[in-house]
């Protein structure tokens, strides 16, 4: 009885790890000509089981060959067609995946992964899982331009490359066209990049690409046009500071600007305008003021000699203050002696007061009031 119990729960274990151990691949893969295609195998690793060996095998017209494997002595190619040609990854547990590049139309066929593992009481289990390989030619597509890092709008001196991209059986030709697709267009180049090192505004236009393989017949496939556009940083240069003069500063810079906050800035510009308004209102109050007051003229006049030539002639104080209060009573009126003519002063007496008026009338005064 125990021994049956033994043998159910090695039964179950051996179950459950092979189950654990199963392969996953395609079952068809198409691959291009001159192209490089992987045939997945792969599985999860358990634990008490390990990879003994590891065999691809090939079966083409009805004859089975092996191709590639792995066992504790290293990685073997069987196949001479295949040298330098075949390669699984190593260092990578459950990835047995085979890798197969420069593909000829000869490599078609049914490809088998095949892994033996062995168990901690060693006993072996096999698995494998089979993926048809078909190789053909593809013609090739139409090719795209990739523009580089700095796109297609680029300045004067800086150093971009355009990018030929068509998928297709290899080899694949290029050619770089600078024109109208169509139309009258100068050949460039026949690699599939085409590099600037220092870009000239000469170098601005419309550029396109061909590409060709040898499927179909070697008919060539054409892309579209883009236009490059080398700006002049001579001419560029003084616009954008114009630019940016009339712009001027950013209206979003946070809350200073020029080293000072913002409401500081409000603050000085608001009282140099109230100070401004200040000065400006008292300006014209004053000058409102000056022009209001009367301005006057004074004209001297001697009269040393007329006293001189008329020594007897008196004015007296009676008829001096009528005259003065005649000139008073009149503000705008001129009061004027000219040429020693005294013939309007009808008071002729003489007296000690007039003598000293006489005496004292050296100079004369015109007023005038304006």
């Amino acid at each position: 009885m125990e021994k049956l119990l033994q043998i159910a729960v090695f039964v179950k274990a051996f179950i459950s790890c092979s189950a654990l151990l199963d392969l996953s691949g395609l079952h068809q893969i198409d691959g291009t000509w001159k192209g490089s295609t992987t045939l997945p195998c792969t599985y999860v690793p358990a634990e008490g089981f390990t990879q003994q060996t590891l065999t691809w095998s090939m079966e083409r017209d009805y004859s089975t060959s092996t191709v590639f494997r792995r066992d504790s002595s290293g990685d073997h190619v069987l196949l001479s067609r295949f040298r330098d040609r075949v390669a699984v990854l190593k260092n990578s547990p459950g990835d047995v995946a085979l890798q197969i590049k420069d593909l000829e139309i000869t490599d078609s066929g049914h490809y088998t992964c095949q892994v033996v593992w062995r168990s901690e009481n060693n006993s072996l289990i096999t698995k494998e899982v089979t993926t048809t390989v078909r190789v053909v030619k593809v013609a090739v597509t139409k090719p795209v331009i990739r523009a580089g890092e700095l796109g297609l709008m680029v300045p004067a001196g800086a150093r971009t490359s355009l990018t030929c991209v068509a998928s297709g059986s290899p080899p694949i030709s290029y050619r770089w066209f600078l024109g109208e697709p169509g139309g009258k267009a100068r050949q460039l180049s026949s690699q599939a990049e085409l590099t600037f090192d220092s870009l000239r505004p000469s170098d601005s236009g419309k550029y396109y690409c061909e590409a060709e393989n040898r499927v179909g017949a070697g008919v060539a496939q054409r892309s579209d046009a883009v236009e490059l556009t080398v700006r002049d940083l001579s001419t560029a240069t003084p616009a954008a500071g114009e630019d940016a003069a009339s712009a001027g500063p950013p209206a979003a810079t946070g809350l200073r600007r020029g080293g000072l906050p913002l409401y500081v800035i409000v603050l000085l510009a608001g009282l140099c305008g109230a100070a401004l308004i200040a000065i400006v209102a008292v300006a014209v109050a004053r000058r409102g003021k000056a022009r209001d007051e009367p301005l006057y003229e004074v004209a001297f006049h001697s009269t040393a000699d007329v006293m001189r030539t008329e020594p007897d002639l008196e004015v007296p104080a009676k008829c001096l203050q009528r005259e003065l209060n005649s000139s008073t009573e009149a503000p705008y009126e001129a009061v004027t002696m000219k040429d020693n003519d005294y013939s309007n002063i009808l008071c002729t007496g003489k007296n000690t007061e007039s003598e000293t008026l006489v005496k004292a009338m050296e100079s004369e005064y015109e007023v005038e009031n304006f």
